[in-house]
């Protein structure tokens, strides 16, 4: 097991290894943390994804990616709950395709980083290690005190932790806030952060987008761009679903450079909750604009059986990568 997996999993974090990576912005106990889970009791039809999912020469899938939530450690301080987790920054090459392959900077060994969980009211607390060979941070969206707004930079080997409220419920993300925040987002420093409402919400096969670009040659501008890290795997490999299935796509555009881009379904609607900010949709539509950072919740079910594209109307970043399926199977 490597320095970064005993970091991520191990239950016990002591004061004496704060203190050794400098993570002493705030106290945390040593006592063992139980884990929970913020999943309704209720379950969708989600159909098996094999644990085997192809890589593409990389060390995650984003078949995998697509539907894991980290939902932290838990445990209760002084009457409330606590949501733990753990992050550090490092270096990973990624393979974009057969020719391409991109040295990335990353939160957890993945681009994007994992897609943290969390229940509006809890406390979250994240122990950050940089182990990336350059100065990084975490910024979270959202509401926090000023000490916890992540744009002071954390030195290579030496860590920090972030503790604010789980406010407000909704969708959100992270990334380091170095200068230049272009070139850190660019290279794969950036996740999601999902604050759910007090009461869940309906039970949906639910799943994350996040659009990514890739300026390969360092020229400012982007040449690949994807959906969870990969270029065009969604195409490669179309994502099943259920006929009929209510699903909720978590999405997000983290594309730097470019300055807007939409995301358009083929022969559907969704139903959109911007930022993830209300219960109710605000309107219906198939295809949504979105600036770098903006963040939607959207929700659909399919009629038919077969495949459907999902992409940007902006050919360009649709054929350089941002592109995918989805393969609905039938209910029946």
């Amino acid at each position: 097991m490597s320095n970064l997996d005993r970091f991520i999993h191990n239950p016990l974090l002591h004061r004496r290894q704060l203190l050794k990576y400098g993570l002493t912005g705030l106290g945390l106990t040593t006592a063992t943390l139980a884990w929970q889970s913020l999943k309704p009791q209720a379950t969708a039809r989600i159909p098996v994804v094999p644990a085997n999912s192809p890589m593409m020469g990389n060390s995650f899938s984003p078949m995998q990616t697509l539907r894991d939530f980290d939902y932290g450690t838990v445990k209760q301080e002084n009457g409330r709950t606590v949501r733990e987790f753990r992050m550090v920054a490092g270096n990973t090459t990624l393979q974009l395709n057969t020719a391409v392959s991109f040295n990335s900077w990353n939160f957890n060994g993945r681009v994007p980083g994992p897609t943290l969980r969390a229940k509006a009211g809890e406390l979250i607390r994240v122990s950050f290690l940089n182990q990336a060979g350059h100065a990084h941070s975490l910024h979270f969206h959202g509401f926090h005190p000023a000490a916890m707004d992540g744009i002071k930079p954390i030195r290579n080997g030496t860590g920090m932790i972030y503790e604010f409220e789980a406010e407000p419920y909704g969708l959100h993300l992270y990334h380091c806030h170095v200068s230049p925040v272009t070139r850190h987002i660019g290279k794969g420093l950036y996740g999601m952060l999902i604050i759910d409402p007090p009461e869940p919400r309906p039970v949906a096969d639910e799943m994350v987008l996040l659009m990514g670009g890739y300026d390969t040659n360092d020229d400012g501008k982007n040449e690949l761009y994807a959906f969870n890290g990969v270029p065009d795997y969604y195409m490669m490999h179309p994502i099943e679903i259920y006929q009929h299935q209510l699903i909720r796509l978590y999405v997000l555009n983290t594309i730097e450079i470019d300055p807007v881009v939409t995301f358009h379904l083929h022969a559907n609607m969704f139903r959109v909750y911007p930022t993830g900010m209300t219960l109710q949709p605000t309107h219906s539509t198939d295809v949504i604009t979105m600036g770098t950072a903006e963040r939607h919740i959207l929700e659909f079910e399919f009629k038919y059986p077969g495949e459907f594209m999902f992409h940007p109307h902006q050919d360009r970043i649709a054929e350089n990568g941002c592109m995918g399926a989805f393969k609905v199977v039938s209910a029946t």
